[in-house]
């Protein structure tokens, strides 16, 4: 999956979508990487990562950074192209 756009679940650091660089154990680096605080138009992330989210101006979306590590990831989840374009539309949540 190196090189492919993927939704990573942490045990404890919630949900990520990007690029996934390097995987080693549970440890996952992801490039141009944001965090998915809040979704609504989609049940779980299996459906995020295959038609991304039906309602993305309900969704609350970080902006992106270029490169992060999950050091507890447990589901990483490849993403489809049609995911990949909602995911990438959805505007940047700031408080």
């Amino acid at each position: 999956m190196n090189g492919k756009k993927v939704i990573v679940r942490g045990d404890r650091s919630v949900v990520f979508f990007g690029t996934l660089a390097k995987k080693e154990g549970r440890e996952v680096t992801l490039n141009h990487c944001r965090r998915l605080w809040y979704w609504d138009g989609a049940e779980s992330i299996s459906q995020i990562a295959n038609d991304g989210t039906k309602k993305p101006n309900n969704c609350k979306f970080s902006q992106y950074v270029n490169e992060i590590c999950i050091l507890d990831a447990i589901e990483i989840i490849p993403c489809t192209d049609k995911a990949n374009d909602v995911i990438e539309k959805v505007k940047v949540w700031q408080s």
